[in-house]
């Protein structure tokens, strides 16, 4: 009898179409399906196994996020011999940004296999990240480092990971522009004012002074994503000389 047969006479018609869609997604046939749908279980579904201890993905995304900076580094070390330690470690920070996480986790429309008590329509972007993370720790569990290597490969390193586009990849423009205040001796100043706009969701209103001179405003839910915006539109404003 197959493997594919076990797994069907074994569970639910429900599981036997999770089983197809990590293999899918995955590339290879899982061997554990609880690993991978404790990979989806939402901490709002308040579920506990038999000793009381928290089900849901965080720890696996703990496993996950470790697994894919060592496989990323692995990969970095061979490919760039003439990189220094702060380079490798910059160019594994844009690999695994958060942002490039939750696009990876998009794409492969995590959020579908999600449980939760918790309309999806409610979560913030991060999710998409988070569930991926999960996902490469599950692999890991289920079977092992290699397996692992071979997903991050195919599905992080292969299609995204191109040494010379990362290399001037923006990761923060706050951080750029503020980098370049410090170089230049400009007092800088990230300050929240009163926004009266009518949406339902609260926004953050931030303007950026540079040398008391205001150089960008922007809006977004919250103070940092405000902050980063600003600090973008200052970097274009600023990048002749930057």
């Amino acid at each position: 009898m197959k493997f594919s047969s076990k797994i069907f006479n074994s569970h639910p018609e429900k599981d036997g179409d999770f089983f197809l869609g990590m293999k899918k997604i995955l590339g290879f046939k899982p061997k554990n399906l609880r690993v991978y749908k404790k990979a989806f279980l939402h901490r709002s579904l308040n579920k506990r196994d038999k000793d009381g201890n928290p089900l849901n993905y965080e720890r696996l995304e703990f496993l996950g996020d470790a697994m894919l900076g060592t496989i990323i580094s692995k990969h970095l070390y061979k490919e760039v011999p003439e990189g220094d330690e702060g380079y490798l470690t910059k160019m594994r920070s844009k690999i695994v940004s958060r942002k490039h996480l939750n696009e990876l986790g998009k794409d492969l429309n995590l959020l579908k296999y999600v449980e939760s008590k918790i309309p999806k329509s409610h979560f913030g972007e991060n999710i998409h990240g988070n569930v991926f993370e999960a996902l490469v720790g599950a692999i890991y569990l289920d079977r092992g480092y290699n397996y692992c290597e071979k997903f991050i490969n195919d599905r992080v390193i292969e299609p995204y990971v191109d040494i010379e586009q990362l290399e001037g990849k923006v990761i923060s423009y706050k951080s750029l522009v503020i980098e370049w205040c410090q170089k230049q001796k400009k007092d800088f100043n990230y300050e929240v004012y009163e926004d009266t706009g009518n949406d339902e969701i609260k926004h953050f209103a931030v303007k950026l002074s540079i040398d008391e001179r205001i150089l960008a405003k922007a809006r977004a839910t919250s103070k940092k994503k405000a902050e980063e915006k600003a600090s973008k539109r200052a970097y274009f404003v600023l990048q002749d000389k930057m």
